[in-house]
């Protein structure tokens, strides 16, 4: 069983801005077959990743166009499916329009990334359909832009809440293992038990 971060490089696009940003792509899965988290950017660089194993599924946390700007391109490459929550349809089109198709992803719907269990977790917030991915045998959960190091998801932009990222954050992830370690969307990782002491803070601060 193997995690695997590639760091990709491009450009967010949302409500008439843009902004530069650095992407995690994550390699789930074993030394035959991988699940990738969230294909961002860089098709060329994600397939040289995969090094020639089964790509099972491509599965995106959410549909900001950063974190799936890669996906058609890789699925064309791999023959693999995209998956994403349904709730994320209007944030998908902005990307691929109605002509791309993907899987619809559910609530506690389990991936299977060659020795890995991904079990979904619906954490709306960010986006509408955001979703998080909790491996329990490996002790981790891939929090796309939910959950990051210092606290929740930007909540500034169209189709976000931050009552709602707080209420997905405080019930789906704070009650995951402390030591679970969490891998984000864009930046460093973290534990559960290191950010779970700040959701006062957080609450305080507000978006």
């Amino acid at each position: 069983m193997s995690v695997t971060r590639l760091v990709t490089s491009g450009t967010f696009a949302l409500d008439g801005g843009t902004w530069e940003v650095d992407n995690n792509v994550w390699l789930v899965g074993s030394d035959e077959e991988v699940v990738i988290v969230d294909a961002a950017h860089d098709a060329a660089a994600i397939l040289s990743a995969v090094a020639g194993r089964r790509v099972a599924a491509i599965v995106c946390t959410h549909a900001h166009n950063d974190h799936i700007n890669a996906a058609a391109e890789v699925a064309a490459a791999t023959s693999a499916p995209i998956l994403l929550h349904p709730a994320d349809q209007v944030l998908w089109e902005m990307q691929y329009g109605p002509e791309v198709p993907y899987l619809p992803l559910k609530d506690g719907q389990v991936i299977d990334a060659g020795e890995v269990a991904l079990t979904v977790l619906h954490t709306p917030g960010h986006a509408p359909g955001a979703v998080c991915l909790y491996a329990p045998e490996l002790g981790v959960v891939f929090t796309g832009d939910t959950l990051f190091q210092g606290g929740p998801g930007a909540t500034g932009r169209s189709h976000s809440s931050f009552e709602t990222i707080i209420e997905s954050i405080e019930d789906r992830l704070l009650t995951l293992p402390p030591e679970t370690v969490v891998h984000t969307g864009h930046g460093d990782s973290t534990t559960i038990g290191a950010e779970a002491p700040h959701l006062a803070e957080w609450l305080a601060r507000g978006h």
